[in-house]
């Protein structure tokens, strides 16, 4: 892989995903409002000794990181291939991976920061998620997370033929997982089915290792549902990787 290559596709894919104000609103403000309204509608109210911000916190944010990396990524490959772009870094020495390696990094730190805002925002006194010490270990699932998503995102851009399809085939993945993994309801007090339905989703492991992390958990409840996740990105990106095209015309 081209370092050279890596750096410069890094950098334009970050200028655009920075310059995206609707794209931003949506990815850092939007998932704020699920928050204050839950958090407002059950204020004082706790579940298994547990505030309901606490409980849903972690989940809110895993949907809305999730959901970033699959629709970037989609958004993002999609576009670049019906307007010809790939096709003309195609011309170049550039190679798969750069292309894909940048995007994924891009997708990490993008993924982050709208953690760590989302976190801070969560942490003001009308809210009040509670953060421990070892919440700082919710970097590991949540790149693992930002891995798999984005995987998964590669394979949406794959088959859309155009952004708009794009967006409609991620969210209607992403949206129904969210509900099944408890983003928004503690999945416990789901029927036991959808439990074990969920374990077969990677948002369930998000969930569950970003609110391992942020309660302060055993790390191997943290390193659990990180190395499932990294599973979820390895079988996503083979696919991907198999079934990349170019152009719209491969």
């Amino acid at each position: 892989m081209s370092t050279i290559a890596f750096t410069a596709l890094s950098t334009a894919t970050f200028k655009e995903w920075r310059r995206d104000k609707v794209g931003l609103f949506f990815s850092f403000l939007f998932p704020l409002v699920f928050l204050v309204i839950f958090g407002v509608l059950f204020h004082g109210e706790s579940y298994g000794g547990k505030t309901y911000v606490d409980i849903i916190g972690p989940g809110v944010m895993s949907w809305a990181v999730a959901n970033g990396a699959v629709f970037g990524v989609a958004y993002w490959l999609v576009g670049w291939r019906t307007s010809d772009l790939l096709r003309l870094v195609r011309m170049t020495p550039t190679r798969v991976p750069s292309v894909l390696t940048s995007r994924f990094a891009v997708s990490i730190v993008s993924g982050v920061i709208q953690a760590a805002f989302f976190l801070g925002f969560a942490t003001l006194p009308f809210l009040g998620l509670h953060l421990e010490l070892r919440s700082a270990l919710v970097i590991l699932p949540l790149v693992a997370g930002i891995l798999a998503f984005a995987a998964l995102g590669l394979l949406v851009g794959t088959y859309a033929p155009s952004p708009d399809a794009g967006a409609a085939i991620a969210n209607t993945i992403v949206l129904p997982m969210a509900f099944l993994s408890g983003t928004f309801y503690p999945v416990a007090g789901m029927p036991e089915w959808i439990q074990t339905l969920s374990l077969a989703l990677p948002m369930r492991h998000l969930i569950d290792g970003a609110a391992a992390a942020v309660a302060g958990e055993s790390l191997r409840d943290v390193l659990v549902p990180t190395l499932i996740l990294l599973g979820f990105a390895v079988l996503f990106s083979a696919f991907a990787g198999r079934m990349f095209r170019w152009s719209s015309k491969d």
